[in-house]
């Protein structure tokens, strides 16, 4: 179960490193010509996106060795379990004859004559014992059963779990790497598909729907995101952003202020926020800064 998380683990670090490696030669290329840049840029593309590719197969081939071993515990676990039974029915008759065995030399001890009356406490005693042993193991039986039931269970949904983790995962990585503001918006659909109370995945939908031009769809997706999560400063910055470029100067200074409020450190972001350039020139806005 540590080979996938390790394998995981590697491949972000790789990715940074690689990122930082691309950024680290895009400050150097500052000062050629443009068509050496393009050139070098789109050099650099097809190397990344066929890294990210081997690197979700290899995801996807330790998650289903993951899914294999976790089946062939599940098959060891119910051949213990039928082991179990096999057990306790030979005990069960081995305990039937030996109930009978000394039962029948009672009663020979006994003097009883008849041999109908013998055979019908023999049969009275061994049936009433047989019973309460059948009926201890059966509940035993149940009991097992109700655990490993519960248990492979749990296994198939921590599985789940961890396969969306990673399909989740996987999309984020891609949106990150994704410079169209259109396939953003559908990578984003995507993992609220798969996990629709995300609400990071609402935000930067948000935000990519701002960039569009299409004010009032961020205002709806902020506003969505409001709804899930009251606390969440992120959502009333969005949507104050919304608010600025809609032209609804005192609910964006009004969601300014509750961004703040929620998420301080919002604070720092108010001079580079190009969507409240409008803003800088009213005395609300200049208080903010100056409390900020």
């Amino acid at each position: 179960m540590l080979k996938p998380l390790f394998h995981t683990i590697s491949f972000v670090f790789l990715l940074m490193f690689s990122a930082a490696t691309l950024a680290a030669e895009t400050n150097e290329q500052d000062n050629e010509s443009p068509p050496q840049q393009t050139q070098k840029t789109s050099s650099y593309q097809p190397l990344i996106e066929r890294y990210i590719l081997d690197e979700l197969k290899s995801v996807r081939q330790d998650q289903q060795t993951l899914r294999a071993d976790m089946e062939e515990k599940v098959a060891h676990a119910k051949l213990d379990a039928s082991d179990r039974i096999i057990r306790y029915t030979s005990d069960t008759l081995n305990n039937m004859f030996i109930i009978i065995t000394t039962a029948a030399s009672i009663l020979v001890l006994m003097g009883w004559r008849s041999m109908r009356d013998v055979r019908s406490k023999l049969n009275e005693v061994v049936e009433t014992k047989i019973n309460e042993l059948t009926s201890e193991y059966e509940d035993r039986l149940h009991e097992l059963e109700g655990k490993l039931r519960k248990r492979s269970q749990e296994i198939i949904d921590a599985q789940e779990d961890i396969s969306k983790s990673n399909e989740i995962h996987s999309i984020w990585m891609r949106a990150g790497l994704e410079t169209n503001m259109h396939q953003k918006i559908k990578l984003f659909d995507e993992i609220l598909a798969i996990s629709p109370e995300d609400i990071e995945a609402l935000i930067y939908k948000a935000d990519a729907a701002y960039e569009l031009g299409d004010y009032e769809w961020a205002f709806s997706l902020a506003n969505r995101a409001i709804d899930q999560d009251e606390d969440y400063g992120l959502a009333y910055w969005q949507r104050a952003c919304a608010n600025a470029a809609n032209g609804a100067t005192q609910e964006a200074i009004n969601d300014i202020k509750i961004a703040i409020e929620k998420a301080p450190k919002l604070a720092d972001e108010l001079e580079r926020e190009p969507a409240f350039e409008g803003l800088h020139k009213l005395e609300e806005f200049e208080a903010l800064k100056t409390q900020a």
